[in-house]
């Protein structure tokens, strides 16, 4: 039997100002976020929670059968887990009064940026997941994707820069003798 829970870092409590990719799947990895009213009032109470536990949502996606974000803790009471923990209890409660049925898998999947690492890195991946499962042409047309901090627009921009950057840090180590 496989582990139930992803491990979380042991000497590392998760509050303050850092930064954090998370991953969260429906139970049985099942797609139930077609719907838009659904999806939007768990993206909604995504964000609200977010700003109550002090932290900036760079970017998020919603799929069909998971979400993505990238979380970045404002203070240094910013908890990243009761963050999640109160998300998950808040929306899958909803969930299931209005369906009978559960909505997340048990556990989550996280992982602290270390300094090094660019939020636009991980923002161009949360972006391209729509695009890349065929559900959007652009990341600027799928209506789950957004941020407390960027339009739709500003993220397709950033996803370029980004893009750009990794084509020339690409050449350069190309010619390098």
């Amino acid at each position: 039997m496989g582990i139930k829970r992803p491990p979380r870092l042991r000497r590392f409590d998760y509050r303050g100002k850092y930064r954090y990719f998370l991953t969260i799947c429906t139970v049985d990895r099942r797609r139930v976020f077609h719907e838009s009213d659904a999806t939007t009032s768990v993206i909604t109470q995504f964000l609200h929670l977010a700003e109550e536990y002090n932290f900036a949502v760079p970017a998020y996606c919603v799929m069909t059968n998971h979400l993505h974000a990238l979380l970045r803790g404002c203070e240094a009471r910013s908890d990243f887990r009761q963050f999640v923990v109160r998300f998950k209890q808040r929306t899958g409660f909803d969930w299931k009064q209005r369906t009978g049925q559960t909505l997340w898998q048990e556990g989550y999947f996280d992982r602290v940026l270390r300094e090094e690492e660019t939020d636009l890195s991980v923002i161009a991946y949360i972006a391209a997941n729509p695009v890349s499962a065929g559900l959007a042409a652009s990341c600027a047309e799928y209506p789950f994707l957004g941020s407390s901090e960027y339009s739709a627009r500003e993220l397709e921009e950033l996803i370029r820069q980004w893009q750009g950057e990794q084509a020339i840090d690409r050449w350069c180590h190309a010619v390098e003798p």
